[in-house]
């Protein structure tokens, strides 16, 4: 033992230490960029996408042909059309729901309403290897087999849960960008640009803030040149955020384009209302931080406040 805190304390060893440490954080921050994935990249693929499929629906409507369907293959869509389980578990917000999370195409439809279907037999065949196999609570087997149903029941709702969390990050990373991406509309509208190059351009510029704002500006860039009606792709936009201000600013470019009222004023307003509600709710979230503190702080800071205080009184009244 002594050995060891000897060389803890050796001046050569310390020095050694320290300077593998310091290659060591050397080669992580060199080869940290490498390793980061092009988010941006992918998103924006994913949209040049669905700008395609815009395309051929477009063509395919003036050809009279019909509509283009996504038809993903593989074993999900083969179990949910074999046990017919869209007209069973489909809800009439799911397609909405998934496209507020990014999922767009019907593979994302079928891929949503095979785990909403598989869950709850997975959840119960787990809650019950645990419950009887693994665990040693004094629960009789009724019970045990009530909670087993009881989980299996939660386990349907699992996939919803997960596709609520991705919603809400997202809109969290749309919203934190979207008053500065309003900006930068406004100064490409005054500049001259029109509203389809005034959004590519944010888009392009926005993603280093936001990947999902910047993938939502990008579709509807898309959408306001292949669809019929540029109201509809207005609407998509406000839909797919589902939130007030981003709602507001759709209105307000529906109005300009219906009015022909100017856009630059409505676009100014809206980036200044946005960006006061951003600071609002970082005012709610910070008047709410002293409520959220009190039970950490009698749990953990409180007894340890008191053991620095008190502690070497203690100690001196043990000696006495």
């Amino acid at each position: 033992m002594m050995h060891y805190l000897n060389l803890l304390f050796d001046r050569q060893f310390v020095v050694t230490a320290l300077a593998a440490l310091a290659a060591f954080g050397t080669i992580l921050t060199l080869a940290f960029p490498l390793l980061e994935s092009d988010k941006l990249g992918a998103r924006l693929k994913a949209v040049a996408t669905r700008r395609e499929e815009l395309r051929r629906i477009a063509r395919e409507a003036m050809n009279k042909k019909g509509q283009l369907r996504s038809t993903p293959v593989g074993f999900m869509k083969q179990t949910v059309e074999k046990l017919n389980l869209r007209n069973i578990l489909e809800s009439p917000n799911t397609k909405e729901k998934l496209s507020r999370a990014g999922y767009r195409g019907q593979a994302a439809i079928y891929a949503f309403m095979f785990f909403r279907f598989v869950m709850p037999f997975v959840v119960f065949f787990g809650t019950v290897v645990y419950l009887f196999a693994l665990s040693h609570y004094s629960i009789p087997p009724i019970g045990k087999i009530g909670i087993a149903f009881g989980a299996a029941f939660a386990g349907f709702y699992l996939p919803d849960l997960y596709v609520q969390n991705v919603i809400d990050k997202r809109m969290s990373s749309v919203m934190k960008a979207f008053p500065d991406a309003l900006d930068l509309l406004l100064i490409c509208v005054e500049s001259g640009m029109s509203v389809e190059a005034g959004f590519n351009k944010v888009a392009s510029e926005v993603g280093s803030a936001s990947v999902e704002l910047a993938e939502e500006f990008a579709l509807t860039t898309a959408e306001l040149s292949y669809l019929p009606d540029r109201r509809q792709a207005y609407e998509n936009l406000g839909k797919r955020c589902a939130h007030s201000g981003v709602r507001a600013v759709t209105t307000s470019l529906i109005q300009a384009e219906r009015y022909g009222t100017p856009l630059g004023t409505a676009l100014r307003v809206m980036a200044q209302e946005n960006r006061e509600m951003r600071m609002a709710e970082a005012e709610r979230k910070a008047a709410s931080l002293p409520a959220k503190l009190t039970v950490p702080m009698i749990l953990f800071f409180l007894p340890s406040l008191f053991i620095v205080i008190l502690g070497p009184a203690a100690i001196k009244l043990m000696n006495l």
